[in-house]
């Protein structure tokens, strides 16, 4: 969700905003849907694969077509909206649980936004594609740990 941020600030407006909200509109359908039990098959994998693609493309500074950029975000946000909606602990109020799930996302897209205002200077553009080489390299790392 940082690489989202991230991915955003590098491409500027209005990409820095319609990045953060292309997320939870994935992210909000698949994790009601992970509330009610449809299934979904390699959701570990898909969540891995989208911090290897998104920090990817933070580090190589790709810039596709704004409703292309979208459009990846919110596929890969389908992934932890349904590992999330799964998650929901018994007893808990699914309402409740989604709101925090909705704020804790926009911090943390607001954490990428600002890391990758940085990327306006040339010292901060090496730091933003720092940040998005560790953010595939975690997705390398957890995307083993998935099919090992």
């Amino acid at each position: 969700m940082i690489a989202v941020g991230l991915w955003g600030a590098v491409l500027g407006p209005p990409a820095i905003w319609v990045l953060p909200v292309a997320f939870p509109n994935g992210h909000g359908l698949r994790r009601l849907m992970g509330l009610l039990g449809f299934p979904l098959p390699g959701v570990e994998i898909g969540i891995a694969v989208s911090a290897v693609v998104l920090g990817a493309l933070v580090l190589a500074e790709v810039r596709p077509p704004l409703w292309l950029a979208a459009v990846i975000v919110a596929f890969f946000a389908i992934f932890h909206g349904h590992a999330h909606g799964r998650e929901l602990p018994q007893g808990t109020s699914a309402l409740l649980y989604s709101l925090g799930f909705v704020v804790a996302t926009g911090l943390l897209h607001a954490f990428g936004i600002l890391l990758g205002v940085a990327h306006r200077w040339a010292a901060g553009r090496r730091l933003v594609q720092l940040a998005g080489g560790g953010v595939a390299l975690a997705g390398l790392f957890f995307l083993w740990r998935a099919v090992a």
